[in-house]
């Protein structure tokens, strides 16, 4: 029978996205790594089926400010993929791509704003290339949105979208070393359920 809900997956169907998480991790280390032309190394990501509001507690809280790119899935897949970029690791990023820094509570310029989209470009096709890849889909994402902003209003937009599909988060937090920077992202992958159902049956495990 096909899922209903998030909180249908069972543990096998679990451990498959832990490795799809596993590899987009990693596949992202690697793109961001050629991007800065640095060693960028990752450590395992921590996946998780969580709601929202267990969502905003790992995130810091409601009033924790992040950066945040918001993507939508298109084509054989359809639902939204969001990246929340800790303040450490969007510093790291901007000081490695532009010599800039981060100002939390200021608009970012042009040349930052560009460098943080490329960034989430990239990170966004590695998490999709990998689905695609295990599971033969084709799968398009969207120019991202970006904001500065605090959590509570960041995931404002994906809470009222899915309101009516699920209060579950497919939730992947992610620490990438770079020299001695440590920097946290989180990736929440929000494929709709009847998205959700197709990737399983492409992975055999729809039963």
């Amino acid at each position: 029978m096909p899922l209903q809900d998030y909180s249908e997956l069972n543990a096998i169907q679990l451990d498959a996205l832990c490795e799809i998480g596993n590899i987009g991790s990693g596949n992202a280390a690697s793109a961001l790594s050629t991007m800065l032309d640095k060693p960028v190394n990752i450590a395992v990501p921590k996946i998780k089926v969580l709601d929202y509001e267990s969502v905003v507690e790992q995130l810091g809280g409601a009033e924790n400010a992040l950066v945040g790119l918001m993507l939508s899935l298109t084509g054989d897949v359809t639902g939204m993929i969001m990246f929340l970029l800790h303040k450490e690791f969007a510093h790291m990023v901007l000081q490695e791509l532009t010599g800039g820094t981060l100002q939390i509570g200021t608009e970012l310029d042009e040349m930052s704003r560009s460098a943080i989209m490329e960034v989430g470009n990239i990170m966004a096709a590695s998490y999709v290339n990998a689905i695609a890849s295990l599971t033969g889909l084709e799968i398009n994402i969207t120019v991202p949105d970006l904001c500065v902003d605090m959590v509570g209003a960041i995931l404002s937009v994906p809470a009222i979208y899915y309101a009516d599909i699920s209060d579950k988060i497919i939730f992947i937090e992610d620490e990438f070393n770079h020299k001695t920077d440590h920097a946290g992202s989180h990736v929440l992958l929000i494929p709709e359920t009847q998205s959700l159902a197709k990737i399983m049956a492409s992975l055999g495990l729809d039963g």
